[in-house]
C-alpha cells in the first residue's frame, strides 16, 4: 500500500480568515498536516548530511549575523529516498497547491524546497524574508526521540510593533513580543511574508551529533506576464 503523506482533511480544516487575522502577521502552527505514518517515514529517511552544503559565516545584508547551518536545496536528479520523492510530488500536486492558494489568496506562485540541519551553537538572526516571497511553510523533522525542547530550536515570530526597518539588524531583545512555535513532533509552521514578518531562532544548545532538522517550502511570487516576458527577452540557444 502506498503511503499517503499530506492529510487532506487537516489541510481543508485550516481557516484562511483565521490565518490572515493573526498578529503580528499571518501564521498558523498546526499539528498533523502530514499523516502519522508519513511523518515517521520522512523522519526515518531524511537525506544524508553528506550531500548537504555547509553554509557557515556567510555575510548577510544590513549587518545581520550569519544563519549558520547545513543546507540542501532541491533540484532534479538529487539522490533522495523514494519517500521524499513521493512527498515532493504531493507538494507539487493540485491538492497542496489549492491549499496554498486558499490560505494566501493567490493563484500564481512557485515553490522551492530546502532542508536545513543546524548544529549546536548556531542561530537564525531576526530577519524578514525577501520581498519575492509570498510566505514559507516549515515542516519540523525532530521527534522527542532525537530532540529535547530544552535545547531550543523553536521558530520565534517577532512583533516589532511596526517600529523596525527591514533593512536593519535587530536583536531578539529589541522586539515587543515573541511568539514561540511548537517544533518537536509532527508540527509545521505556515506564515506570510509581510514588511514586518520578523522571525528567527535563538542559539541552540544540543549535544554533538544532534541537529535541528527542518524542511522548508519557500512560496515565491510568480507573474505569468513577467514569466512570458522573460522568456521572450532571453536569447535562444543555437541548435
Amino acid at each position: 500500500m502506498t503511503t499517503r503523506f499530506l492529510d487532506p482533511e487537516k489541510l481543508q480544516s485550516l481557516d484562511p480568515v483565521d490565518f490572515s487575522a493573526q498578529h503580528p502577521f499571518p501564521n498558523i502552527n498546526p499539528a498533523g498536516l502530514i499523516t502519522d505514518q508519513g511523518f515517521s517515514e520522512l523522519v526515518r529517511t531524511l537525506p544524508d548530511l553528506s550531500i548537504f552544503k555547509p553554509t557557515f559565516g556567510r555575510p548577510r545584508k544590513y549587518g545581520q549575523t550569519p544563519h549558520d547551518r547545513y543546507t540542501l536545496k532541491y533540484q532534479k536528479g538529487l539522490p533522495l529516498p523514494d519517500t521524499w520523492n513521493a512527498f515532493l510530488t504531493e507538494l507539487q500536486g493540485k491538492e497542496y497547491q489549492t491549499f496554498l492558494s486558499r490560505m494566501f489568496q493567490k493563484t500564481f506562485f512557485t515553490l522551492d524546497f530546502f532542508w536545513f540541519f543546524t548544529p549546536s551553537g548556531c542561530s537564525v538572526s531576526p530577519h524578514c524574508d525577501h520581498k519575492d516571497k509570498v510566505g514559507a511553510h516549515l515542516f519540523y523533522m525532530n521527534t522527542p526521540d532525537d530532540w529535547d525542547s530544552a535545547w531550543g530550536g523553536e521558530t520565534l515570530l517577532l512583533d516589532d510593533g511596526g517600529t523596525l526597518a527591514r533593512a536593519s539588524a535587530p536583536d531578539f531583545s529589541d522586539f515587543q513580543r515573541t511568539i514561540s512555535s511548537k517544533s518537536v513532533g509532527n508540527y509545521s509552521l505556515l506564515f506570510a511574508r509581510t514588511p514586518n514578518s520578523w522571525h528567527g531562532v535563538k542559539e541552540i544548545s544540543c549535544p554533538d551529533g544532534y541537529y535541528r532538522k527542518l524542511f522548508m517550502v519557500a512560496i515565491k511570487r510568480f507573474s505569468p506576464i513577467e514569466h512570458l516576458t522573460a522568456l521572450w527577452r532571453t536569447p535562444k540557444s543555437d541548435y
